[in-house]
């Protein structure tokens, strides 16, 4: 006998991954359920060779699920997660609401899924487990396996983040100025703050008073909380002219020596990863080839001679996936695996 999900925010991109990885990972369910705003009740969304009628977030009964996969945005599961978690359906949520609260475990689960047992054996949890950042995920499955063998001190990213990041009207928006620069037409842009197509934007969410963007801050302040609060992080977070898939240049600083070699036989071992690093033309991965994947891919792994102890790597990941959707899923995973959760009645 399998479990009950309810899939809320069915209807946009990260909602209609979740019910692909489902399906695709074989999840052990008997029920699903796509949930998503009244106005969306009754547009059909693929599970699988099945057609699911969305349900009204307002009507539906979540002590009738197991699991909520929460991708409708911060406003409405700041309303609704802590409504849903209270009938006993624990709630996996995808936007930033939660991910910063102490009581509430922000969860990679091939780097901290420990933290589950915990909290899972709380008598007044929220029932609320928050998924990181997409471009947080991705990074944090490299950094833990190098941290644990040589501690890593400090941390310099710049992200290369694709459009459907930032949602429908992301690609949308990349996709109309791309045609129109082709006849001429002049880009206009609504959802990003300049011309995104031929173009990169250095600017992810909105400006803080230290200089960064939230985008920035959100990853330094979300690996120390999954890896180790002593790590020191650095961002510059970009939006690119790719449709799926975020890329990640990180030069990183340990405490003891490390050396790429090290790395590459570490990294090929660790859970989530995929080295694809061949010291020629192609012998990398870019975000066209990663879409659709479940892996986090590392390549041009080498020695940083400017510090001691540096070493420079590539990482390339689905945003979609491993960033959002893929992760919700693996932690439900998690909890099964570990004994954690009972089915609703």
């Amino acid at each position: 006998m399998g479990y009950k999900v309810a899939v809320v925010g069915a209807t946009g991109n990260v909602g209609r991954e979740m019910l692909s990885i489902l399906e695709e990972r074989q999840f052990p369910v008997d029920e699903v359920h796509a949930i998503a705003s009244r106005k969306s009740m009754g547009v059909e969304v693929s599970f699988g060779d099945r057609t699911l009628k969305c349900q009204d977030l307002e009507q539906f009964d979540f002590s009738r699920a197991d699991f909520c996969l929460m991708s409708a945005g911060s406003a409405v599961s700041k309303d609704w997660s802590p409504r849903i978690g209270a009938t006993g359906c624990i709630v996996i949520d995808n936007s930033s609401c939660w991910r910063y609260e102490p009581d509430v475990p922000l969860v990679v689960p091939e780097v901290n899924a420990h933290v589950l047992a915990d909290y899972m054996a709380r008598p007044n949890r929220r029932n609320i487990i928050a998924n990181p950042n997409c471009s947080t995920a991705q990074l944090v499955v490299v950094l833990k396996p190098l941290h644990d063998v040589a501690r890593i001190r400090r941390v310099v990213v710049a992200t290369y983040q694709s459009v459907s990041g930032a949602g429908k009207e992301g690609l949308d928006e990349l996709w109309n100025q791309t045609k129109g620069i082709f006849v001429t037409d002049q880009p206009t842009p609504r959802k990003f703050t300049k011309q995104i197509a031929f173009n990169v934007i250095p600017h992810i969410d909105v400006f803080m008073d230290s200089g960064d963007t939230k985008e920035e801050w959100k990853m330094v302040a979300e690996t120390k909380k999954i890896v180790d609060p002593k790590i020191r992080l650095t961002a510059t977070c970009v939006r690119v002219p790719v449709f799926v898939g975020h890329s990640e240049a990180v030069n990183i600083e340990f405490e003891t020596p490390i050396s790429a070699d090290e790395a590459r036989d570490i990294l090929r071992e660790a859970p989530g990863c995929m080295v694809i690093d061949k010291r020629e033309n192609g012998g990398y991965i870019t975000p066209v080839e990663c879409v659709g994947d479940f892996a986090t891919f590392i390549s041009r792994i080498r020695e940083d001679a400017t510090v001691e102890n540096g070493l420079n790597l590539w990482v390339v990941s689905d945003n979609l996936r491993k960033g959002a959707a893929l992760n919700a899923v693996q932690i439900a995973e998690s909890l099964i695996n570990r004994g954690l959760i009972k089915k609703a009645a």
